[in-house]
This record gives C-alpha cells, structure tokens and sequence, in this order.
C-alpha cells in the first residue's frame, strides 16, 4: 500500500495516478471525497482528512511501504510559513507515529537555504524535521520552478497584452512540469531503492529564461510578438493580491525572486541525465498552456 497526500493537486494527482497504472495499491488523502472521486474511480482507496491533524494522518498512513509527502500550498494564508510549520509538524508526527519507513518528499531547489528564500524556507524545515527521525528513509525531491505557474499569466497577457514579473528576463533557470515531479516520485516509490536521507534536484528539460518563455508562449497562443517585462515590487505586489494571495504570501514570493536574481536561490547539481526530466516548455505550452489561455481542458487531462 502507498499513500499519496496532496492526492487532489498537480504532483500528487499524477503518483497516484502513475501508481494505480503500475497495479499498485493506493490509498489517496484529501479533505474533499468528492474531489478525490476521479482517482477513486481509477481503484484507489479515499482517506478523508485534514493534512493538519496529525492522529487522522497516522490512521491513513497505517500498514504503509511508502509515503509521498507534501506540504499542499495555501496562498491565502496571512502567515504562510506557520502553515507550513503546522502541516510539517502533522506529517513528520504521523510519519513517524505510524512506522512508516519509506517516504517521497516534494521539497524544492533552494530547500538547502535556511532563510531569505520566501516559501522555500517552509520546505528547508520540513526536511529537518523529517530528517530527525532515525528509521525513516527520506528522499527529498527537489524541483525547479513549476511551469504550471507560467499559467497566472494568462490574466496578465490578455490585460496588458505582455508577461510580467519579478524575475530578470534574462536569468537562465531550470522550469519543470508537474507531471515529471509526479512519474520521478512514482518511480522512487516503485523501487523503494533509497537509503537513509537523501535530495534529488529535477530540472526540467532545460534552463530557460523568461524572455524566451514569452515567444515559446506567444508563438503557441498565436502572439508571436509577446515580450516579458521585469516590473517592481511595489507594482507587482497588489496583482498577486487581486489573484488572491495573502500580502503574506506576495512578500515571500518576491523575496524568492530576489533569490533567483541574485544566485542565492538556485540548482546546486550540474544538469545531467539523472535529473533533466521529459517535458519541454513548447509541449507545455502547446498541451497545457495554450488550452487553458483558450478556456479550454489540457489536452493531456
């Protein structure tokens, strides 16, 4: 039995998924049951709890080999490093109250960093905590910037016809798609293969930068000429509120820009077939980005 958190959300989703596919038995954690009907539906077992309630996870996690575990996000949140702290805390309880010896973790690149990396901290915690308990085997998956994130600027290109941001245009970084987070976790609970603590960066297919991610957007949406443009805090800030951040979350998601421009915040392995995944930008683009911009389902859902 493996037993997938954060079931209902991009990463989650596809272990599940990937799992279910392999023969697996699956159990799938979520506060919704209606939401995590789709997966039930393709045989796995729906647990319904709260990823804060430590005694509700030590039940689901029960008579588990193996454990993907995440920190869902909450944007709204007015101290989104305490939601991390409380999540953290329920799933190391749990983790360690049930036995468990085998756990997935969705961590991040810059997760090394104890400060100055906005919600990246969260993560540099939970894999502390994590890794204090002795019989537990623990990698940490540490991706780059999901491209799923490239889809809030769809609002921003149909308002002002450019993408915006806080980061340069010009830096080169690693983007990957939730799916390959997804299959490598699959395939990491699959072989059960790891010993002890360990991290392990995913890629993506390439470093990219924004101004390149702009024409292989555009030219997917039919905007050939669309640019990125690099813009202040102080304009960029009350946006992410409209998109219903927290003023807490806002500020932490432009100190991590800061990081990323200023090298604080980046890969620390050399790219290398070990950690560059599949998914290019243009079959994004082309398979999740361009339908989303046109209303319409990913081709791939």
């Amino acid at each position: 039995m493996y037993v997938i958190t954060g079931a209902t959300g991009n990463t989650g989703s596809e272990v599940a998924k990937k799992l279910l596919a392999a023969g697996g038995q699956v159990r799938v954690v979520g506060r919704s049951a209606q939401r995590l009907g789709p997966l039930v539906k393709k045989g796995a077992e729906a647990f319904v709890a709260d990823i804060t309630d430590a005694g509700a996870l030590t039940k689901a996690f029960s008579g588990a080999k193996g454990v993907y575990a995440m920190i869902p996000p909450d944007v709204s949140s007015p101290d989104v490093l305490a939601h991390y702290q409380r999540v953290g805390e329920a799933l190391a309880t749990a983790i360690e109250k049930s036995g468990i010896k085998y756990a997935v973790v969705l961590s991040s690149v810059g997760a090394d960093k104890p400060d100055k990396t906005g919600p990246v901290v969260g993560l540099y915690n939970f894999e502390k905590k994590l890794s204090a308990i002795p019989s537990l085997n623990a990698l940490y998956l540490r991706p780059a910037g999901f491209m799923e994130n490239l889809l809030f600027q769809i609002g921003v290109i149909k308002g002002f016809g450019t993408m915006a941001g806080p980061v340069k245009g010009d830096l080169r970084i690693p983007m990957i798609a939730t799916r390959d987070i997804g299959d490598a976790a699959a395939d990491a609970l699959l072989q059960l293969n790891f010993q002890g603590k360990s991290a392990r960066e995913l890629q993506g297919a390439r470093d990219i930068t924004n101004t390149e991610a702009a024409k292989t957007i555009g030219a997917a949406i039919g905007k050939a000429d669309l640019t990125y443009k690099q813009m202040p805090a102080a304009q960029l800030k009350p946006g992410f509120m409209q998109m219903g951040m927290s003023s807490n979350m806002a500020d932490l998601l432009l100190e991590l820009a800061d990081a990323q421009n200023s090298g604080h915040l980046k890969a620390l392995e050399p790219r290398s077939a070990k950690n560059t995944t599949p998914t290019t930008l243009e079959t994004f683009a082309a398979e999740v980005f361009a339908p989303a911009y046109r209303g319409q389902k990913a081709a791939n859902a």
